[in-house]
């Protein structure tokens, strides 16, 4: 009797098993949307802006075109929300899949390619980065409504 229930335990572990790895590898080759929120200091948006499409977006770019980024979309409101809840730039990328999502090195190897004087490119980002107040990534996914 022993015998049988520690046979059902470990038949039920292994179908548990193998249905989350299942769910797992699924989820990995899903893709993913992120929207990456910017609030900058005030008067400073456009300025941020154009180091974002100067230094970051043709970075972006390269990984559209090799297919790890299947989407970008970038926005800025209309109207001025309240100081807590104000953004300035949001960028929307949908992703391959979650492992290109959250792999930050993936334009490394385009960064020497696309801004061959990095001590440039290295001041520039870093100014970019001070312009910034917070910044905060959302990972999204649609919701089925019929």
């Amino acid at each position: 009797m022993k015998r049988n229930i520690l046979l059902l335990v470990v038949i039920a572990l292994m179908a548990f098993g193998s249905k989350t790895f299942a769910q797992a590898k699924q989820a990995e080759s899903a893709p993913i949307t992120i929207e990456s929120y910017y609030k900058t200091k005030w008067g400073y948006a456009d300025e941020f802006i154009a180091l974002w499409k100067k230094n970051h977006y043709p970075l972006l770019k390269k990984l559209l075109e090799k297919g790890d980024i299947l989407s970008i979309k970038a926005e800025t409101p209309i109207i001025h929300s309240s100081e807590d809840s104000r953004w300035d730039f949001k960028v929307i990328l949908t992703f391959k899949n979650e492992h290109l999502a959250l792999d930050y090195s993936i334009v490394d190897p385009f960064k020497k390619q696309l801004f061959p004087d990095q001590e440039s490119y290295k001041k520039a980002e870093q100014h970019r980065f001070e312009l910034i107040i917070a910044h905060w990534d959302v990972l999204v996914e649609a919701v089925v409504l019929n």
